[in-house]
């Protein structure tokens, strides 16, 4: 048994107050927007190379912690050491003890991306052994298929990797991309990341799903072009590798970029205008599928 605890603080305390708390003994602490699930909600999209964004004005910070008599004392001085001169009103639930495994598992079922194409975690029968499935867990890397970015991007490659193809998928994450670029026919396949837990989670996954990727950190030159180059980042990012990106497709090849929202297409757009044209392939849940126009 556990015990929950939330406090409502400002964006200006919420992090002295998540640090006291673990200094007090919390398991683990957490921050959310206290005004989740209403008209004031604000969706924060972090990401490499824009401005730090602050935490939400009006913050929940959720704290676990271990039974113990002194709870509320802790807590009062775990806020006074970050600042806060009046307690805000503690709210305090039991959490019991679960299996955390299955728990976790009970969230994640098959995914169906089209007619011949599923993302099967490992503790699924797949819905249809006919199908090309792609048997994935959630991982530390991204790439789940559940994310709508991903799901463009799968959609993507349905429809544009012919048997042999070459493909690089920039920023691999999971490796789901490229995995399913293999199963869909693709020849030389590579995928590339910035993070090594990232190219361990890929080549796992590649083994799991016995497909051959060629995987590398993205400090390494790459020596080749490609007839597909995919990338699911970030608007940032993206932007910043449009020479590279773009110089990497072939003549007369494609490439799709997602981890973009719909708002900020056009700089993306703008970023590419150099080297080659984009437009909007498909959009879904707010986020958009960039694409080449044909050559």
């Amino acid at each position: 048994m556990w015990v929950s605890v939330s406090l409502e603080t400002d964006a200006a305390h919420a992090e002295a107050l998540s640090d006291a708390l673990l200094a007090a003994g919390a398991i683990s602490v957490s921050v959310e927007d206290a005004l989740a699930g209403t008209e004031l909600e604000t969706p924060q999209f972090g990401e490499p190379g824009s401005p730090t964004t602050p935490l939400w004005d009006d913050s929940r910070v959720v704290a676990l912690f271990e039974p113990a008599d002194d709870l509320v004392g802790r807590i009062a001085a775990a806020a006074a050491a970050a600042g806060i001169a009046d307690l805000p009103e503690i709210a305090m639930a039991d959490v019991a003890e679960q299996d955390w495994v299955r728990l976790t598992q009970s969230q994640f079922d098959p995914i169906r991306i089209s007619d011949r194409l599923w993302i099967v975690p490992s503790w699924h029968v797949a819905p249809d052994p006919q199908a090309i499935n792609l048997e994935l867990d959630p991982g530390l890397a991204f790439g789940t298929g559940s994310h709508p970015t991903t799901r463009l991007c799968l959609e993507w490659l349905e429809a544009n990797v012919a048997p042999g193809v070459s493909v690089l998928d920039y920023g691999c994450g999971s490796g789901i991309l490229a995995i399913a670029a293999k199963k869909l026919g693709a020849g030389d396949t590579v995928g590339v990341d910035i993070d090594p837990a990232a190219l361990t989670a890929a080549a796992d996954n590649a083994a799991r799903n016995r497909v051959e990727l060629h995987l590398a950190h993205s400090g390494a030159p790459i020596q080749q072009t490609f007839d597909r180059v995919v990338a699911n980042i970030l608007t940032n990012p993206l932007m910043l590798l449009a020479p590279l990106l773009s110089s990497l497709r072939k003549p007369g090849g494609r490439l799709a970029l997602s981890g973009v929202l719909e708002t900020q297409a056009e700089q993306v757009i703008a970023a590419y205008a150099p080297y080659l044209r984009l437009v909007v392939g498909a959009t879904h849940e707010g986020w958009v599928r960039l694409e080449n126009a044909p050559d």
